[in-house]
């Protein structure tokens, strides 16, 4: 877990993006990291993993929303759509869930970001570990991850 923490560093690092490192206790919900952070659960980058006919996605929406897996569904076109077991978020992304960063560009999977996160000047997210947080501009993030925006949330 901690190659992806530097996987993201690397990235950001590389491309003189500009962003705070926060290290802190264990934050394993959007809620709890938001105030260990002394962030607002809303600028949350809240990564969920979803399986869809043998394909996983990564859908990144602030952390005081929830996913809703219909309007997703429509969105990608596919008939079948359900969030991935512990196991194949292990599998595909070496974190465990609540350590899954927003950047499905480094596990090599399709990004879709909802739309209510760039409302926010500033994102937080965990970086590959639940003890390590990152705070970056939205923007410098769309730029690196390069997602899909849409609506799907509830």
């Amino acid at each position: 877990m901690e190659e992806v923490f530097q996987e993201i560093r690397a990235i950001l690092d590389k491309n003189k993006i500009k962003y705070n490192l926060l290290e802190h206790e264990p934050t394993p919900t959007s809620k709890d990291a938001a105030r260990i952070r002394g962030t607002k659960e809303e600028q949350g980058a809240k990564a969920i993993i979803l399986r869809s006919e043998g394909d996983f996605l990564l859908c990144v929406l602030p952390g005081n929303e929830k996913i809703d897996l219909k309007k997703l569904r429509l969105i990608i076109n596919k008939r079948s759509l359900s969030l991935a077991t512990r196991e194949e978020v292990q599998k595909t992304t070496n974190c465990i869930p609540g350590e899954v960063p927003p950047f499905g560009n480094i596990f090599k999977i399709k990004t879709y970001v909802d739309k209510t996160l760039l409302k926010n000047k500033e994102i937080a997210f965990n970086a590959g570990l639940m003890t390590k947080s990152i705070v970056m501009n939205i923007q410098d993030f769309l730029k690196i991850v390069n997602p899909e925006v849409e609506d799907f949330v509830e």
